[in-house]
């Protein structure tokens, strides 16, 4: 059968090595004798699920990686792939898309005018790479973060090329050509391609053009530069790019697809990252060109029926509800700061991280089952005529990998009777159908309205804005007239020409498909088996529903047969491992400040927490150690790529989750306030006024859920935790205490600290002293009048407690109270400009009582403002006066 390559591991991608015919070069599936050498470059097929001409050809380069950085290449790209086919559409899609990449021996490592680099700036600008990827204003702009494709370093134009004058290039190029200094980063792209993908690809050279843009290559082709650079950086277009070794450089990418695929704009608010862009202009259009970016409200949405409409209202897949220009909508986008609004609160077209929401999904879908801007979804079939009246017609379609498509045949036309349905081949013997009557087939992807709910545009177009469920990109019609004649007898052999690659594991619940020769006047027959066991598939067995089979946890053995019912022992078979078996992804959070005493494992924390995934999975079947990609969600607030922390090394570096977020280079990550995970770093110091604002500090209680992906596509069931974030933080000691003190303990000044100790007197503290209890038992009494600050974490109390009149404030948490507590007159003096913005933008607090257990009388009055318990309940065994009582 034909050898189908999918998604080999780092170690394996030298088994997939291409060699292309070129002038002086020997032919494919030879060595080439320069490699690796400077200069020279190979094809690795990553993925091949059919013909160039019948997907959407994934071409990534790889620029600035010297022959010994190969390897780094081969898992930068690994880990992009990865992450890229964890998420929608590209999981479902993925066997809709042939993957290559293309490697290039560098002279020099790294990227042009890299911003990070430590090194001059004529040694920077120097850095040559064979595309010439440079941050191109990377010399003046600390922040600059748009890869593209440079100058050429030399002057004098570049050789052969027809801005120069010299008539064309003529392909394919030799070595020396492709390094040529004089020639710029677009210039080389087409080179190259032409050069060393375009022969696998089956296309003639020449027909990448070194112009960019929508006439610089084949319409169901995409390129994917990936530079050798740690820095944050890329950009979209045809010929995208995206830096190879930042912990977001596979999310970097799918934003940049989402430019390229997708046709979407940016959404954040801002041109320069360091502030907030211009308001939006309406002058001269009134509403944005972008699909995904309006100015209209929910209402004069729906009553024209116009940009996201049918969307409305709809939980988001990155999070919150779909909104339009209304109050409660997503202020701010394609790099405006204000008078704008996007669907959704924080997709990847805004923050990098979260998934597409629906409005992009749904292009997204589109352009990819429409190979792009060729618009048409794939289908081989039998040639369009008159066929025999006995004979065989036969279809060859794309595979959904989770479901499969709608197929229905019918005489005399697209409205006639349904004679078949499910089928990729039809038998005309025994339909008795009379000489010249149709027979139509209609193949369709349930996308939408009822079956898949991605696509609600019930278009019959398929313009990249304009792509509904009833247009070409998701259904195909073929028609052929029944003649007199009878088929011939057909010789053809029974063989697999494609199938759902099998160098890989499939899913526990992928639809598995095979393609077979095609015999004029018979089908032939395709038996499967799981561990050896016969299982029934349906139609014409072209496809198998694994999620049908109802498969136990692990790995299993699938195996299709093809045979020849007119030729018994002629056959050909096909073998693939199941992967049933769910990845994990286990987690390691940071030392809390204590935890509840009714659940220990929810964790109480000042400022926030970490949180280290180690994605893991069984590799049964895999070659090397393929990327397992993690995720987690934040209070249900869409899921998000857990790729460390950014300017971290990976994979050790934990997430950093903190109430107000981590600002690194303008950009903040890790937001438990409001507006999510990932913001503009000016964006936290919004007021009431300002778009979706004001921010408010994230104290409280949070839910993460965390999950995993595994190579074949399963996702595992989610993990979840609970943490609470309070105001404060732990006082700095001028006094500790520790192991065993037999009587009663003072505090008149300072900040007394009784950590892992036991106190078996009473504890007095006086106007002017604080007291931290933390991982103690005070077997007497806590008696405060007056004190500067009160924390109990951890603790065990035994005895009454009575604290009055505090000023700084009351702080417990994760204690046990076995008497009596009365607290009276507490203020509270917020400490930071964060705790500031809660009480003013938030709630005011004032004793906070954070997953305690009390069990005799606890009563609580004249406090400077409520008694909160930031989401972390307290048991309460006895009675609860005053302002206790809602606790």
């Amino acid at each position: 059968m034909k050898k189908i390559v999918a998604a080999l591991a780092p170690t394996a991608l030298a088994a997939g090595l291409l060699t292309v015919p070129m002038a002086g070069v020997p032919s494919a599936n030879e060595a080439l004798p320069q490699w690796p050498e400077v200069g020279s470059a190979r094809v690795v097929p990553l993925q091949e699920t059919g013909s160039p001409n019948e997907r959407l050809n994934l071409i990534v380069i790889c620029d600035g990686y010297q022959a010994d950085e190969i390897d780094r290449c081969e898992e930068d790209v690994d880990r992009n792939q990865a992450i890229q086919r964890g998420v929608e559409p590209f999981r479902t899609y993925r066997d809709y898309i042939n993957v290559y990449l293309l490697q290039i021996v560098s002279p020099d490592s790294g990227v042009r005018r890299d911003p990070e680099e430590d090194a001059s700036d004529e040694v920077k600008d120097r850095k040559n790479t064979p595309l010439r990827l440079w941050y191109s204003d990377g010399l003046t702009n600390p922040l600059a973060r748009g890869i593209t494709y440079g100058s050429a370093l030399d002057p004098g134009g570049c050789p052969g090329h027809p801005t120069t004058g010299g008539g064309g290039p003529s392909y394919p190029l030799a070595p020396g050509i492709l390094g040529d200094l004089r020639c710029s980063g677009n210039q080389q792209r087409a080179m190259y391609l032409n050069s060393y993908v375009a022969p696998v690809l089956g296309l003639q050279a020449g027909v990448f053009l070194p112009s960019g843009g929508a006439s610089s290559g084949p319409q169901n082709v995409q390129t994917l530069a990936i530079s050798n650079t740690f820095t944050y950086g890329g950009i979209g277009g045809r010929d995208a790019t995206a830096s190879g070794g930042s912990p977001q450089s596979p999310l970097i990418s799918l934003h940049e697809l989402g430019h390229s695929l997708g046709t979407m704009a940016d959404e954040y608010p801002y041109s320069s990252r360091t502030e907030p862009g211009d308001p939006y202009n309406p002058v001269p259009n009134p509403e944005p060109p972008s699909f995904h970016h309006t100015r209209l409200t929910s209402a004069q949405m729906i009553a024209n029926q116009v940009k996201w409409w049918r969307w409305l209202g709809e939980e988001s897949l990155s999070g919150g509800i779909i909104r339009a220009a209304d109050p409660d909508g997503h202020e701010s986008g394609n790099t405006r700061g204000s008078d704008i609004w996007r669907p959704s609160s924080h997709s990847i077209m805004r923050w990098i991280g979260f998934h597409w929401d629906q409005p992009g999904l749904e292009h997204m879908v589109a352009r990819i089952t429409g190979q792009r801007d060729k618009g048409q979804m794939s289908l081989l079939s039998t040639p369009a005529g008159t066929v025999a009246g006995d004979g065989v017609l036969w279809l060859e379609t794309t595979h959904p990998r989770f479901h499969d498509l709608q197929i229905t045949w019918r005489s005399g036309g697209p409205a006639g009777p349904v004679i078949a349905t499910g089928t990729r081949h039809l038998d005309l013997a025994g339909l008795g159908l009379a000489p010249g009557t149709t027979v139509h087939v209609e193949v369709r992807d349930p996308v939408g309205p009822d079956g898949n709910d991605w696509v609600r545009n019930p278009s019959t177009n398929n313009t990249a804005t304009d792509s509904g469920f009833n247009g070409p990109r998701f259904v195909q019609t073929r028609s052929w007239t029944v003649g007199d004649a009878s088929a011939a007898p057909d010789t053809v052999a029974p063989e697999f020409t494609g199938s759902t690659p099998d160098v890989r594991p499939v899913a526990g619940d992928e639809v598995v498909f095979v393609e077979t020769t095609h015999a004029a006047d018979r089908v032939f027959d395709v038996a499967w088996t799981v561990n050896g066991a016969a299982v029934a598939a349906t139609g014409d067995g072209r496809a198998l529903d694994l999620g049908a089979l109802d498969l136990p946890a692990g790995t299993h053995e699938l195996t299709a047969t093809v045979t020849d019912p007119a030729a018994p022992g002629a056959s050909d078979t096909v073998t693939w491992t199941v992967d049933n078996a769910m990845p994990t992804a286990p987690r390691t959070l940071s030392e809390p400040l204590t935890t509840m005493t009714s659940d220990d494992g929810h964790g109480i924390y000042f400022d926030g927490w970490d949180m280290l995934l180690t994605p893991s999975d069984d590799r049964t079947g895999y070659e090397g150690e393929p990327y397992i990609v993690g995720e987690f969600r934040l209070d249900g607030d869409g899921w998000f790529n857990y790729f460390g922390f950014p300017e971290e090394p990976m994979p050790v570096s934990p997430f950093e989750f903190r109430h107000s977020g981590t600002s690194v280079k303008a950009l903040t990550y890790g937001n438990l306030g409001t507006g999510g995970l990932s913001k503009a770093t000016f964006e936290q110091d919004y007021g009431p006024d300002d778009p979706n604002g004001p921010f408010v500090p994230g104290y409280g209680t949070h839910t993460v859920e965390h999950r995993a992906v595994d190579p074949a596509g399963n996702i595992s069931t989610p993990d979840s935790y609970t943490a609470t974030v309070l105001p404060g933080a732990e006082a700095a000691c001028t006094r500790t205490i520790t192991g065993v003190r037999a009587g009663a303990l003072l505090v008149t000044s300072g900040v007394t600290c009784i950590e892992d100790a036991t106190v078996a007197g009473t504890v007095t503290v006086r106007s002017g002293g604080s007291l931290v209890v933390k991982d103690s038992t005070v077997a007497g009494s806590l008696l405060a009048d007056g004190a500067g600050e009160i924390q109990v974490i951890g603790s065990t109390l035994a005895g009454q407690v009575r604290i009055t009149g505090t000023v700084n404030g009351v702080t417990a948490a994760g204690s046990s109270f076995r008497g009596s507590v009365a607290l009276t007159g507490n203020g509270r003096v917020p400490g930071n400009a964060s705790e500031q913005r809660y009480t003013q933008y938030g709630v005011a607090y004032g004793p906070i009582l954070a997953g305690n257990s009390f069990a005799g009388r606890l009563s609580c009055s004249s406090s400077s403002a409520p008694v909160r318990d930031f989401g972390a309940a307290n048991e309460l065994r006895g009675v609860a006066t005053g302002e206790c009582s809602a606790l």
